[in-house]
């Protein structure tokens, strides 16, 4: 079972960037995907999740402003991450489980995770 972030890379505050999280070996449809992100001496704090059946979470501070999708054809979900600030700036982790809608932003509630890929927002 594995999980592979990509996308990350260095923009401008207001640019934009979509990650991708390729899944193999499981059906990423069997899951709920969420993303999850970690500044440098911060908290890993949840930041978007994508259940099996396509509703979708967000944390307040990206809501407007990131879109997750998925495509269970590629087995890969998308954060199409828009309007981005400096604040933004964290490793970005994707993670696989069946969290309760509620707890979707409890990293505990997750099985698997992806290795995590840099975002960084210049001011």
């Amino acid at each position: 079972v594995q999980l592979q972030a990509s996308g990350g890379g260095l923009v401008q505050a207001g640019g934009s960037l979509r990650l991708s999280c390729a899944a193999s070996a499981f059906r990423s449809g069997d899951y709920g995907i969420g993303w999850f992100r970690q500044a440098p001496g911060g908290e890993r704090e949840g930041v978007s999740y994508i259940r099996s059946g396509h509703s979708t979470y967000y944390a307040d501070s990206v809501k407007g402003r990131f879109t997750i999708s998925r495509d269970n054809a590629k087995n890969t979900v998308y954060l199409q991450m828009n309007s981005l600030k400096p604040e933004d700036t964290a490793v970005y982790y994707c993670a696989a489980g069946r969290p309760m809608a509620s707890a979707w932003f409890m990293s505990s509630m997750y099985y698997y995770w992806g290795q995590g890929t840099q975002v960084t927002v210049s001011s």
